[in-house]
Formats: structure tokens, C-alpha cells, sequence
């Protein structure tokens, strides 16, 4: 499923995923699987990635 509360969260700061890959150490094409729905990041990246754009867990990664 694709994570478009992640990508709005991402453009909300105006980040590209290139910035969001290097301030969370991992790589552009990372990020992209874990937008697109292809890869479902470990709990460290989530917490990672929530920290960077300023969310919490729900916000992010909780399915409706």
C-alpha cells in the first residue's frame, strides 16, 4: 500500500527524497520502495523517518 501520508509529510517540509534518505542514512531508492508501498521498513527506519518530519508512528505508518 502506498504511503502518501509519508510523501505529504516529506513535500509538507519541502524535502525531496534524496534529503529524507540522508537524514535518516539510508538510500534515495529506500525511500521510494517504502512510498510506493514496496518496502516495509524496520521499526529503527520508521522511528528514524518520524523524527525527521515530525510525526508519530500513527500519523505515518498506521493502516485505516
Amino acid at each position: 500500500m502506498k504511503n502518501l501520508r509519508m510523501k505529504a509529510a516529506r513535500a509538507g517540509l519541502d524535502l525531496s527524497q534524496q534529503d529524507l534518505a540522508e537524514l535518516c542514512g539510508v538510500s534515495r531508492q529506500t525511500i521510494n520502495a517504502v512510498e510506493k508501498g514496496d518496502y516495509n521498513p524496520t521499526i529503527s527506519l520508521c522511528l528514524k523517518i518520524c523524527k525527521v518530519l515530525h510525526k508519530t508512528l500513527d500519523e505515518l505508518f498506521w493502516e485505516d
